[in-house]
């Protein structure tokens, strides 16, 4: 990473807090009478996920899918993979995928696509942050957190090269 590199916090932990509990409030509605099966996108998302279930009071199951379209740097490769797949049928399950960015939309289309096929009975997206200016294919996000500028984010489970995942406020990183 460039030594000029700089970080400017853009949602403090406090607030990020504030809008988990939001989500979880709104989750909790459609979902406290039909357990889901929560699918988190690694390795983003493990930050967000487990603090989410924390706020939710009712029975519930969580999976973990990996994909990759990054790489090393700032841009998508524009093709994804499964790095790691489901280890359990989803066929017939109410399906919440959490994710924590949706940037141009390439990757979540394409898990989405991949979990239609397994054919649950609904599948739905939580995402704590959009990155609408970013947008290559259009995805409908259920839940959503907050919706942030074309800016490289990190921090709150993002990373820049598998760094800045632990700081606790979602930042901008800028060269």
């Amino acid at each position: 990473m460039d030594s000029q590199a700089k970080l400017h916090s853009l949602f403090p932990r406090v607030e990020i807090e504030a809008t988990v509990s939001r989500l979880a409030s709104e989750v909790t509605r459609d979902y406290h009478d039909k357990p889901p099966l929560l699918i988190g996108i690694l390795k983003g998302s493990f930050v967000f996920l487990a603090d989410l279930v924390r706020l939710l009071n009712f029975p519930l199951e969580v999976e973990f899918v990996r994909l990759s379209s990054y790489g090393v740097g700032r841009q998508t490769s524009g093709k994804v993979k499964v790095v790691q797949g489901l280890g359990s049928s989803i066929k017939g399950r109410d399906v919440l995928v959490v994710e924590d960015i949706v940037d141009t939309g390439i990757t979540i289309a394409f898990i989405l696509d991949y979990l239609k096929k397994k054919k649950p009975a609904s599948l739905r997206l939580c995402a704590l942050t959009d990155k609408p200016s970013r947008r290559r294919v259009q995805v409908t996000i259920d839940y959503l957190g907050f919706t942030v500028p074309d800016k490289f984010l990190v921090g709150y489970g993002l990373d820049f090269d598998e760094q800045f995942r632990n700081l606790p406020d979602i930042c901008v990183l800028e060269d």
